[in-house]
């Protein structure tokens, strides 16, 4: 609970700071404690501060732990967790045939 807690906050913290004026390094970047997490946006020269947001939160999803808080919300047995990961993999394979299938025919 402690650690649901601290990552969290640390996720709070840096949406609040992707608000805040972009300093000289022109970077947004996310740290949680012990070096568990780390999001970083380079930001280029007059690029509006809602683009470089709309990318830190696409790298804050990429990096799964939204969906590991979000799991970690309610208790899930073994057996629940276990079926949830066999239809994420199902799903997976399934993404990766179809991607498969489209670069075939584009090359074809």
């Amino acid at each position: 609970m402690a650690r649901l807690t601290i990552l969290l906050v640390a996720l709070v913290a840096a949406m609040a700071t992707a608000f805040a004026p972009v300093p000289l390094s022109r970077t947004v970047s996310s740290t949680a404690l012990n070096g568990q997490t780390r999001v970083e946006v380079k930001v280029g020269e007059g690029e509006p501060i809602e683009s470089a947001l709309r990318r830190f939160k696409r790298e804050v999803n990429k990096s799964g732990h939204l969906m590991d808080l979000r799991h970690k919300r309610y208790f899930e047995n073994s057996q629940d967790r276990k079926k949830r990961k066999i239809v994420q993999a199902r799903i997976r394979k399934r993404l990766e045939r179809m991607q498969a299938r489209r670069l075939r025919q584009r090359r074809s």
